[in-house]
C-alpha cells in the first residue's frame, strides 16, 4: 500500500500585470501617471518646504495641510513607481514580503488620509464656531497628540493585517491583475478560508474610513448651521470661502473611492481594466492635486510660492 504525499506549493513570487487587457496601451496609460506623479512629489514637497520654512503658516491648519502633503507623498510612492516598472519595463515580478510591505503602506496611508481629513474638518469647526479660541483650543502640543493618534491608528490596524496573510497558503495563483496589491485581492489566492482576512478588513474600513466620513458629515451639518446664523453676507462667504479648499479636498479623496466600490458591487458588466484603473485614480488623483487645490485657494500659500519661485530669481 503506498502513500502518497500531497505537498502544496505555497507562491512566494507574484506576478503583476498592469492593466490586464490593455498591455499594448501601456506606454501610453504611463504617461499620466508620470506626469501625476512627478506633480505629486514637486507640489507636496514644496507644500511641506513652505509651511515649515514660513513662521507666518505655523497654524493648525497649515501643520494639518504638511501632513496631508506627507502622506500623499508616501502614498503615490507606494504605488506609481511600481506601475511604470510594470509599464516600461515589464517588471511586474514582486515577493510575496514585498507585496505584503506595499499593501500595509498604501492601506496604512489612506487611513491615515482619512483621519487627517476629518481633523481638518474639526480644524475648520472650531475656527468657524469659536474663533475667539481657535488658537487656544488648536495648541502645537495638541496638534502633535493629534498627529500621533492619526499615525498609530492607521498603522496599528493596518498591522495585524500582515500576521493575517502571512499564515496564508498561496497554492491557486500568482498572476495579480493589478499594478499594485492590496489585501483581499491577494488573499483571494490563498487555499486557506479567508473569512477573517475579510471581516477583518470590513472591520477596519468601517471603524476607520466610514466613521471618519459620518465625522466630518457632521462637522459639516454643524459648520453650514453655524455659518447661516451670522448676520452678515460677508461673513458668510467669508467662511464658506475658508472651507471651500477642504471640501474639493474630501471630495476628490472620498468621491473616486465610493465610486469604485459603487461599479464593483453592481457593475459586473464593466471591463476590468476600467475597474483597475478607478482603484488608480484613488490612488493617483489626490496627492496629484491636493497642493494644486490649497494653492489656487489659499492666498497665504500663493505669495509664498511667487515669492520663492520668482522673487530669488530677479
Amino acid at each position: 500500500m503506498t502513500t502518497l504525499n500531497h505537498t502544496v506549493v505555497s507562491h512566494t513570487v507574484f506576478r503583476l500585470l498592469g492593466i490586464p487587457g490593455q498591455e499594448d496601451q501601456h506606454m501610453w496609460i504611463s504617461i499620466p501617471f508620470f506626469l501625476s506623479y512627478v506633480t505629486a512629489l514637486l507640489g507636496n514637497s514644496l507644500l511641506i518646504f513652505i509651511i515649515l520654512t514660513r513662521p507666518s503658516l505655523h497654524g493648525p491648519m497649515y501643520l494639518f495641510l504638511c501632513m496631508l502633503a506627507g502622506a500623499d507623498i508616501v502614498l503615490s510612492t507606494s504605488t506609481v513607481p511600481q506601475a511604470l516598472a510594470i509599464f516600461w519595463f515589464h517588471a511586474g515580478e514582486i515577493a510575496l514580503d514585498c507585496c505584503i510591505t506595499q499593501l500595509f503602506f498604501i492601506h496604512s496611508t489612506f487611513i491615515s488620509e482619512s483621519g487627517i481629513l476629518l481633523v481638518m474638518a474639526f480644524d475648520r469647526y472650531i475656527a468657524i464656531c469659536y474663533p475667539l479660541r481657535y488658537t487656544t483650543i488648536l495648541t502645537n502640543s495638541l496638534i502633535g497628540k493629534i498627529g500621533v493618534t492619526i499615525f498609530l491608528r492607521s498603522y496599528g490596524t493596518i498591522f495585524p493585517i500582515i500576521f493575517l496573510l502571512k499564515r496564508l497558503t498561496f497554492c491557486k495563483n500568482n498572476i495579480i491583475p493589478h499594478t499594485y496589491c492590496e489585501h483581499i485581492g491577494l488573499a483571494k489566492y490563498a487555499c486557506n478560508n479567508i473569512r477573517v482576512n475579510i471581516w477583518y478588513g470590513f472591520s477596519v474600513l468601517m471603524s476607520t474610513v466610514v466613521l471618519d466620513v459620518v465625522l466630518i458629515f457632521v462637522s459639516y451639518v454643524l459648520i453650514l448651521r453655524a455659518i447661516f446664523s451670522m448676520p452678515s453676507q460677508d461673513a458668510r462667504h467669508k467662511a464658506l470661502n475658508t472651507c471651500g479648499s477642504h471640501v474639493c479636498i474630501i471630495i476628490l479623496f472620498y468621491g473616486p473611492g465610493i465610486f469604485t466600490t459603487l461599479t464593483q458591487r453592481f457593475g459586473r458588466h464593466i471591463p476590468p481594466h476600467v475597474h483597475i484603473l478607478l482603484a488608480n485614480v484613488c490612488i493617483v488623483a489626490p496627492p496629484m492635486l491636493n497642493p494644486i487645490i490649497y494653492g489656487i485657494k489659499t492666498k497665504q500659500i500663493q505669495e509664498q510660492v511667487v515669492h520663492i519661485l520668482f522673487t530669488k530669481h530677479k
